[in-house]
């Protein structure tokens, strides 16, 4: 098939580029100059089978008012360039995968799981962020399959890439308590859902794209200290993360119990349940 990724220079998007074009695929991969002033959207999009959009600013950054801004735009704005790119195209793509998160849903613990049957999404910026992020994309046509991503797994970046060198300095602990719940997926299993996904024309709708078995973040680190053969001792409490990221602390914090539910019942099988194995996998 043929197949455009568009954020697809950053962690999510090389590693899908890399999967699909060895099942044989071809993909064209764009970043953010696809959205910019003058480039020929329109020319990528023709005749493409499948767009894949990823596009959006990193929230793991500290936020201030103009910083929520650019996340907003980087996610609307994208979104409203590609609708139009389409509008003009001759051969219009027949399958459309659109990126969003699991901050869409209301905060819960790792004993109240929830699923894409949840129709009560959360109060935050998080969720505000999503909610748009999800009405805007749905107005692209066809009306795209929505992938709500979990904490995406991988040495090369995300979150994981941002947690190795306190760890393997020994300098690793829970995080504003530990408490709150931990929902994440292999870099791996990401890349295989979105080509299950994409393969599966009857699928539509929203899908979460997580791991089965969420866990705490104590567990999370616990789990990484040992695949690292590191102490587990120096906790990072909630005044300081808001020293660091202000506002945008919440994403460490964001607790989110969160299964595949949707997945599961197609019979996707995930390579990789357990954080310890994954972390394994990812390190070894």
């Amino acid at each position: 098939m043929k197949v455009l990724i568009l954020g697809g220079t950053g962690f999510v998007g090389t590693h899908l580029k890399t999967h699909l074009s060895q099942k044989g695929h071809h993909v064209t991969a764009l970043g953010r100059k696809a959205f910019e002033t003058g480039f020929d959207l329109t020319n990528k999009v023709n005749g493409q089978d499948v767009v894949i959009m990823l596009a959006g600013e990193n929230i793991g950054k500290r936020w201030s008012e103009s910083y929520k801004k650019v996340l907003l735009d980087s996610r609307i704005v994208t979104s409203q360039k590609l609708k139009l790119a389409i509008e003009q195209s001759e051969h219009k793509p027949k399958r459309i995968l659109a990126a969003s998160a699991i901050g869409i849903y209301p905060e819960n613990d790792c004993q109240h799981l929830i699923d894409e049957n949840t129709n009560i999404y959360g109060d935050n910026f998080l969720a505000e962020l999503g909610k748009a992020w999800e009405e805007q994309n749905n107005q692209l046509n066809p009306k795209p399959v929505t992938m709500r991503f979990g904490v995406v797994l991988g040495k090369e970046g995300g979150a994981l890439a941002k947690m190795l060198l306190p760890f393997k300095l020994g300098l690793g602990g829970p995080v504003a308590g530990g408490k709150q719940c931990f929902s994440w997926i292999h870099h791996q299993d990401l890349v295989r859902a979105i080509e299950y996904l994409m393969l599966n024309e009857e699928l539509e709708g929203a899908f979460n794209l997580t791991a089965p078995k969420p866990l705490s973040n104590y567990d999370f680190g616990q789990a990484l200290a040992t695949v690292l053969s590191r102490p587990y001792l120096i906790p990072l409490p909630l005044w300081q993360l808001k020293l660091m990221f202000g506002e945008g602390a919440r994403v460490l914090t964001h607790s989110s119990a969160i299964m595949p539910k949707r997945l599961i019942d197609q019979g996707f099988e995930f390579k990789f349940t357990d954080a310890k194995q994954a972390l394994t996998d990812i390190l070894k």
